[in-house]
């Protein structure tokens, strides 16, 4: 018995003024574990009667916000059994300094995790836009958002861009969009035929509602051409390239089939000689 205690007594000495006994390392982990049995029931009670999708949300909140449980706990139980906690924070402060800076946006990312997670303005499924790239919503979590593009490239996006960047959001509003085609053609060109021919191009693909209807805007005089835009509804955002390839396509033969062509910038170069003829020398 003497022999054990002896053990348990034996003292690690960090620094001259730091230094804790395998007894005290014991305790500590006694006391880190029991904190986590305690929070494991105390989540299990609050998210009973929670709907799996709130119960998801609550669970990586609580996840975070149980290590700074365990960092009180660990403190509290080094300072009762006479670990100078004091001296101890003193000491790592340098290295706890470059330890936050260097986990400066790692924070930046939870926190706005966390408050993607509370006012709910992105949500799996949503078809989303940052910094130009597009994809659909398939995983939130505290520190990354994981998006699918449309070619099933896996998008993995830092929290705290959300709160550094504008998102767009093209399924916020319900997953019916307005997209729309801009097309130039030449002047002299027939324009409510041009109308007409548009509006037959957008309605003859299957992936256009029927309602709202397309609608044909006269947008410009252009420098070289009448520029038109016709705009249309569709429920599938996210693939909404192949339908305006197809509208495309129909709208090359409707035009063809009409005879209205569609321009291309032209220029006329002249070229002026700054060089004055010199007299011949006799």
């Amino acid at each position: 018995m003497g022999e054990i205690n002896g053990i348990l007594n034996t003292s690690i000495q960090f620094s001259d003024t730091i230094s804790i006994t395998i007894k005290g390392i014991l305790v500590v982990i006694i006391a880190l574990f029991i904190t986590s049995v305690i929070l494991r029931l105390f989540r299990q009670i609050l998210t009973r009667k929670l709907p799996e999708l709130d119960k998801v949300k609550f669970i990586s909140l609580f996840s975070f916000g149980r290590w700074f449980i365990y960092l009180i706990i660990l403190l509290m139980t080094l300072h009762n059994i006479g670990v100078n906690v004091t001296a101890m924070l003193t000491a790592s402060a340098a290295l706890l300094i470059g330890v936050g800076l260097a986990l400066q946006t790692l924070f930046q990312d939870i926190i706005s995790g966390v408050f993607i997670l509370i006012d709910q303005s992105v949500h799996v499924g949503d078809i989303i836009e940052l910094d130009g790239k597009v994809g659909r919503v398939e995983e939130i979590k505290l520190r990354t958002t994981r998006a699918v593009t449309v070619d099933n490239k896996v998008l993995i996006i830092p929290n705290h861009l959300y709160l550094t960047n504008s998102l767009f959001n093209w399924t916020a509003n319900g997953i019916e969009t307005r997209e729309s085609i801009e097309i130039g053609v030449a002047y002299g060109s027939d324009v409510r035929l041009v109308e007409s021919l548009l509006i037959q191009a957008a309605k003859s693909h299957p992936a256009v509602l029927k309602e709202p209807e397309p609608k044909v805007l006269f947008l410009n005089f252009g420098e070289s051409s009448l520029d038109f835009k016709v705009s249309f509804s569709i429920n599938d955002s996210f693939n909404v390239r192949i339908p305006k390839s197809d509208i495309r396509f129909e709208i090359d033969r409707l035009f063809r089939e009409h005879n209205i062509s569609i321009p291309f910038p032209q220029r006329d170069v002249h070229v002026y000689s700054t060089e004055q003829s010199k007299p011949k020398m006799e």
